[in-house]
């Protein structure tokens, strides 16, 4: 393991995937990195992300700065960022040791370019969704057809092999990532598992109470779901899947979260069991939630990683999936049941089979599948002691072959590095 750099370093994480309403694995990502950098390190971090207008809030060690950008179409939740220039200022004002990018559209273009000016700046990129497969072949096979859309996915892999190469380091979440981009030719990967805080997401935190709260008076199994509503994470399917269970089984429903979908899902529900409390922000809350209810349901096919499924595994509650992206490494057989992509039927079939056989037993599997394996202080001690300092280590290599004689390196760089105490 490279040891983590000693010098306080300045980190800055830049983005187009946040949102402060809606949800989404990168909002909590940096709201759990910026809380692990704070208390348990020296270093300071620049969080760069879309908002409603420009702002800048400077709080001892950690500056926060949205830019100005229009909202997604379609989408209630997101913004995209086009105005570069002032993504540039920024960084040029505050001069980032390591600049982490953690999207795949227009700015690693602009972490790059600023890395051409200030070569000593560290480049790291996460890779968070396989983007060639998710979000252009899927999509495009919709749309277009599997011929036109196998022809744009394959431009998207030359866009991801040309961006990617230009980074220091690339992280992934998961195995399945992992091969994907080395069939992209892109070798200079980690493997970093993102985390959840065991100690808030507990079976303790159940509630009775909780589902006469959303008005369901179904005494069955309690289903859940929390995530973003809209088509890539598959949220119809839930909903058919619902609709397909036996009427003995009492089951209820619960879909937490907001999306372009939410509206037509909720008049899709009127007058089934089926409630929508929405995006819910106070993590104390949703983890009252997860824990009150009985069984977590995915239909998601490309999972990158799965916040939300291991924050229900904490939670103590097995889990329906499908047998697609990252969901087999995150549900062992003994915590759960995975089955076809958009196989409504066979997934309404899990749901009974597991409720009338092991949903206890399940449950206290994911729990323990959990524990000791997907904590956060393991995903930032992994990220702080290993991902970056490959990525410094390759900066400064790439200064030396730069500049004859050698190149004069920052003072991060020129200190000897350790472990740094948590």
């Amino acid at each position: 393991m490279n040891p983590a750099p000693q010098q306080p370093l300045l980190i800055c994480d830049l983005t187009q995937s946040y949102a402060p309403h809606g949800g989404g694995g990168i909002g909590t990502y940096l709201r759990e990195k910026r809380d692990h950098i704070l208390r348990h390190t020296g270093h300071r971090l620049l969080q760069i992300v879309p908002g409603p207008e420009d702002r800048v809030v400077e709080d001892g060690r950690h500056i926060w700065v949205e830019v100005g950008a229009e909202q997604v179409r379609g989408s209630p939740n997101y913004r995209f960022i086009m105005r570069t220039r002032v993504v540039r200022d920024v960084l040029e004002q505050y001069r980032p040791d390591i600049i982490e990018s953690q999207c795949p559209w227009v700015l690693p273009w602009t972490a790059i370019n600023y890395r051409r000016a200030f070569p000593h700046t560290a480049l790291v990129a996460g890779y968070h969704t396989d983007f060639p497969e998710a979000h252009i072949y899927r999509v495009g096979s919709a749309l277009f057809g599997s011929f036109v859309a196998r022809g744009l996915r394959r431009l998207a892999t030359g866009y991801a092999q040309l961006t990617y190469r230009e980074f220091d380091r690339v992280y992934t979440l998961s195995a399945v990532m992992e091969q994907a981009l080395r069939q992209y030719s892109i070798d200079h990967v980690d493997v970093m598992a993102l985390g959840v805080d065991t100690t808030l997401f507990h079976p303790s935190r159940r509630d009775p109470a909780w589902r006469s709260e959303l008005g369901l008076t179904a005494r069955g199994p309690l289903l859940v779901y929390a995530g973003r509503l809209d088509n890539e994470k598959r949220a119809d399917r839930l909903l058919a899947m619902f609709k397909g269970l036996p009427r003995s089984l009492d089951a209820g429903l619960v879909m937490i979260g907001d999306g372009k979908l939410r509206q037509t899902l909720r008049d899709q529900a009127r007058g089934w069991q089926v409630a929508f409390p929405g995006y819910i922000g106070d993590r104390a809350l949703l983890a009252r939630g997860l824990a009150s209810a009985d069984i977590y349901v995915s239909a998601m096919a490309d999972e990158t990683f799965g916040i939300s499924v291991i924050e229900a595994q904490s939670s103590g509650l097995p889990v329906i999936g499908v047998a697609s992206g990252a969901m087999p490494e995150r549900i062992p057989a003994s915590a759960g049941v995975l089955v076809d992509v958009d196989d409504c039927a066979a997934m309404a079939a899990a749901v009974v089979r597991v409720w009338r056989g092991q949903a206890r037993g399940m449950g206290a599997a994911a729990r323990r599948h959990v524990e000791g394996q997907f904590e956060w202080s393991q995903t930032f001690d992994r990220l702080l002691g290993q991902v970056y300092p490959a990525a410094l280590d390759a900066a400064a290599e790439r200064m030396k072959k730069g500049r004859p004689g050698g190149a004069t390196l920052p003072m991060w760089q020129n200190a000897k590095i350790r472990q740094e105490a948590r």
